[in-house]
C-alpha cells in the first residue's frame, strides 16, 4: 500500500512540474517578437527533473536507514528487564512479533501486554515517519519545482540541461551491465581462488577422476574437471549437430523459398519450441527419446543407454532449434535486396546466390546465432539432469551415461552448504571455467567472422 501511495504521489508531482513548465514555456513562445532556445517539451522535461531529483533523493535516503531506525525503534519499546534477558534469537523472535502485531496480521500464542503496547507503538511510528518523509519529499519537490519555473527564460538552454540527463541515465544503464559482469566474475575469481587453497589447480584441471567427498573433514575426495568438461562438450557437439543443420536450413527455406502463408504459419511454430519449459524437454528425453533409442540400438546390435550423452544431446539440440532458426531467417531478410538482384543479373541460380551472396553478407549475424545455441547448450541443466545420467566418468562413447558441469554445480550447492570447504566452493571454480569456455567460444567466432567478412569485402 505504501508503495502505491509513494508511486502516486510522484506520478501526480511529475506531471504537476511537467505541466508548469511547459505552460510558461508556452507563454514565452506566444509573445511578439520573443524566441526561445528550446522547445515548451524540453522546458517541461526540464522543470520535472528538477522536482523529481530532490524527492527521490530523499525517498531512497528514507530506504536506505529507516530501516536501522525503525529497527532501533523497535528495540527500545521492549522493556529492558524482558530485554537483557533475551538471547539474539529471542531478541528477533520478539521483533518479528511486534512487527506482525504492528502490520495488523496477529501473532501466535498469547500476546504479552509489552508486545501489544509495542506494537501498537510501532504502527504509530511507521505512520508517521512514512508520512513525515513523504511530505518532506513533497516539499523537497515542490522547491525543485518553483526554482526551475523561475529559471525558464527564453534564453535558458532547457535542451542540452535535459540531454545530459538523459546521457548521464543511459552512460548508467550501460555501466549496470558492465558492472554486473565484473561483479560476477570477480566472485567467481574470489570464491575459485579459495576453492585452490584446497584443491590443486592441476589435480582440478587435469585431473581425470570426479568424486568429491561430502561428508566433510580432511579427506576432501577427488575433483578431476576432465569427466565433467569431456560430458559437457559432447552433449554441445551433439546439440549442434542437431541444431545447426536443421535450423539453418529451416531459415533458408522460410526466408528464400517457402510461401508466405507458409512461413506465416511455420515460423510461429518453430519458434513454440523457444517458450517450452526445458523441464519439460527433459521428461519427453526421459520417458520418449531414451527408451526409443535404447530399443533402436538393440534393433541394429547397438548398446545404447535409456540416459546417454546421445538422448541429451539430441533432445537439447530440438530445444536450441528455435535460437539458430529465427534469428538466422531476420538475418538473411536483413540483407539488402540488390545484393541478391545483382547476382541474379549475372547469371547466378538461386541456390548459387544463397551459397555465394546470401550467406556471406549474413554470416556475422548467422555465426551469433550458432554462438548463442552454443552457450544456451553449455548451461543447460534439467534436460541433462533427467537424461544424461549423472555419471562423472570419463568417457568417449556418447551411448554411455556422463554428467556435464552444470550438474555437478548443482549437486554441489544442493543442500546445506556453508561455503567454507572444496565441497561447496568447487561451484564457483566450475562456474569459472564455464565462464572462460564462454569466452574463449565469443573470441573464435569474432575469429571466424573477420576472416570471412574480410574475404567478401
Amino acid at each position: 500500500m505504501n508503495a502505491l501511495v509513494v508511486a502516486g504521489v510522484l506520478i501526480v508531482l511529475l506531471g504537476i512540474s511537467y505541466q508548469t513548465g511547459w505552460s510558461k514555456s508556452r507563454g514565452l513562445v506566444t509573445a511578439d517578437g520573443v524566441k526561445v532556445h528550446s522547445r515548451p517539451q524540453y522546458h517541461g522535461s526540464f522543470t520535472a527533473i528538477w522536482a523529481m531529483v530532490p524527492a527521490l533523493v530523499i525517498l531512497l535516503l528514507w530506504a536506505w536507514f529507516g530501516g536501522g531506525i525503525t529497527h532501533n525503534y523497535t528495540v527500545s519499546q521492549i522493556p529492558q528487564d524482558i530485554l537483557v534477558s533475551l538471547d539474539q534469537a529471542g531478541l528477533n523472535g520478539a521483533i518479528i512479533r511486534i512487527n506482525a502485531l504492528a502490520s495488523g496480521y496477529g501473532v501466535a500464542g498469547e500476546i504479552a501486554p509489552w508486545e501489544q503496547a509495542a506494537g501498537d507503538a510501532l504502527r504509530s511510528f511507521n505512520f508517521l515517519t512514512f508520512a513525515g518523509t513523504l511530505i518532506l519529499a513533497v516539499v523537497a519537490g515542490g522547491a525543485g519545482l518553483a526554482y526551475a519555473r523561475s529559471r525558464i527564460t527564453a534564453r535558458l538552454r532547457a535542451r542540452n540541461s535535459v540531454e545530459r540527463v538523459v546521457n548521464v541515465l543511459l552512460l548508467a544503464c550501460s555501466a549496470v551491465a558492465i558492472l554486473t559482469t565484473v561483479g560476477i566474475v570477480a566472485s567467481l575469481v574470489t570464491e575459485a581462488f579459495r576453492f585452490f587453497t584446497f584443491i590443486n589447480p592441476l589435480d582440478f584441471f587435469f585431473g581425470t577422476v570426479w568424486a568429491p567427498n561430502n561428508a566433510g573433514g580432511t579427506n576432501y575426495g577427488s575433483y578431476g574437471l576432465l569427466p565433467l568438461l569431456a560430458g559437457t562438450l559432447m552433449i554441445t557437439a551433439i546439440a549442434m549437430l542437431v541444431a545447426v543443420p536443421v535450423g539453418l536450413m529451416s531459415a533458408i527455406y522460410l526466408s528464400q523459398y517457402a510461401p508466405k502463408s507458409f512461413r506465416a504459419v511455420a515460423k510461429p511454430l518453430i519458434e513454440i519450441l523457444a517458450g517450452i519449459p526445458t523441464i519439460v524437454f527433459g521428461f519427453f528425453a526421459l520417458v520418449t527419446v531414451g527408451p526409443f533409442l535404447r530399443d533402436f540400438g538393440n534393433a541394429i546390435g547397438l548398446q545404447i543407454s535409456a540416459t546417454s550423452a546421445l538422448t541429451a544431446g539430441i533432445v537439447m539440440g530440438i530445444m536450441i532449434i528455435p535460437f539458430v532458426s529465427s534469428l538466422s531467417d531476420d538475418i538473411m531478410n536483413q540483407v539488402p535486396r540488390t545484393l541478391r538482384d545483382g547476382a541474379y543479373g549475372l547469371g547466378a541460380t538461386q541456390s548459387e546466390t544463397i551459397r555465394n551472396v546470401l550467406l556471406p553478407a549474413a554470416l556475422p549475424g548467422i555465426v551469433g546465432a550458432f554462438l548463442l545455441a552454443v552457450s544456451r547448450a553449455i548451461g543447460e541443466t534439467m534436460i541433462v539432469v533427467l537424461a544424461a545420467g549423472n555419471a562423472p566418468i570419463l568417457r568417449g562413447s556418447p551411448f554411455e551415461p556422463v554428467s556435464t558441469i552444470t550438474v555437478s554445480i548443482v549437486n554441489q550447492l544442493t543442500g546445506d552448504t556453508d561455503f567454507t570447504g572444496p565441497q561447496s566452493l568447487v561451484g564457483f571454480a566450475l562456474g569459472l571455467t564455464l565462464f572462460v569456455v564462454t569466452l574463449c567460444l565469443n573470441i573464435f567466432a569474432l575469429y571466424i567472422v573477420r576472416r570471412f567478412r574480410e574475404q567478401y569485402e
